[in-house]
């Protein structure tokens, strides 16, 4: 278990960490017949703050030197990885001379519109654990009250709404669809997993993208197995039913309800996994344009414009 108790400004937090002043107050909420043994005990404080900005020329910032949430939620832990995830692939092109150094921008763009939507998540949470006003305090008593009877009251408390990845659904380097397409999977959005097999082996959609883009088609047909865009080769993948012929079996139809495919639709994957851009048919020139777009060489085309 961990337990929180909210202290005021005037509180010591020497003295209200000590065991003989913590161990009344669990016993008070557990029951005196409950046995526990303290594990660990610390003070902290709420913080939500974000850097200006995530680049100053040749330093970057990542996790929490880049942004501090409410400990609610393990927010701290998975923004920091999904930080680097963003950073790393980016920033091997940049050095590989395969995109602009000002493709490390994007950085920025991307991952502190993530840090501020987790900021107001977390937020959030801490206004229901400690209302800032006589509306919030009335609010969250009432949900409290009802919780205990009312199951709908239940989705209502909020102590911290575990994090799920940010949507870039507005980057500069999604490609946006040309036709409507559903409301799923949309560019910018986290790649949604799913069952498949390749020959004999199950195994999962994302453990079989690879490491850097990739173009995956449902259905099979006359595809190329890999384009050349951007100096880069980008492997074609098929994905299909089984008997459909296709590289990579989708053995449950999950893939294609995840993805709101339909029979020749493509999927230009990020090397983080993430949609870049999305086609209700395969087409080499469009794909080549979205691949040029997601590596920061429209930035340099409007710089020297």
């Amino acid at each position: 278990w961990r337990i929180d108790f909210q202290l005021g400004w005037d509180a010591d937090p020497e003295e209200e960490k000590k065991p003989e002043n913590v161990i009344p107050r669990i016993q008070a909420m557990l029951g005196p017949e409950v046995e526990f043994e303290l594990e660990w005990v610390s003070v902290y404080q709420f913080a939500c703050r974000r850097i200006d900005n995530m680049r100053y020329q040749r330093v970057l910032f990542a996790g929490d030197a880049a942004h501090q949430v409410s400990p609610f939620g393990a927010r701290g832990a998975n923004t920091g990885v999904q930080d680097i995830d963003n950073l790393i692939w980016k920033l091997k092109l940049v050095i590989d001379g395969q995109a602009p150094v000002s493709f490390i921008d994007s950085y920025h763009e991307e991952r502190a519109f993530a840090a501020d939507d987790n900021l107001r998540q977390s937020t959030r949470s801490t206004d229901f654990i400690t209302p800032k006003s006589r509306a919030s305090r009335v609010l969250r008593d009432a949900v409290l009250t009802l919780a205990e009877h009312e199951p709908f009251a239940r989705t209502l408390v909020n102590s911290g709404r575990l994090s799920t990845p940010t949507p870039y659904v507005s980057s500069s380097l999604n490609t946006p669809d040309s036709v409507p397409f559903g409301e799923r999977m949309v560019p910018g959005t986290p790649c949604a997993d799913a069952p498949v097999r390749q020959g004999s082996r199950p195994g999962w959609l994302l453990s079989q993208l690879g490491e850097g883009f990739t173009v995956l088609v449902f259905g099979a047909g006359d595809f190329p197995v890999s384009l050349q865009a951007a100096g880069l080769e980008i492997p074609v993948k098929t994905i299909g039913p089984a008997g459909s012929g296709a590289l990579l079996e989708d053995v449950q139809g999950l893939a294609a309800q995840r993805y709101a495919a339909h029979e020749g639709c493509a999927y230009l994957i990020r090397p983080d996994q993430h949609v870049a851009a999305r086609w209700s048919r395969f087409d080499p020139l469009q794909i080549a344009a979205a691949i040029n777009r997601c590596v920061g060489h429209s930035m340099v085309q409007a710089a020297c414009a």
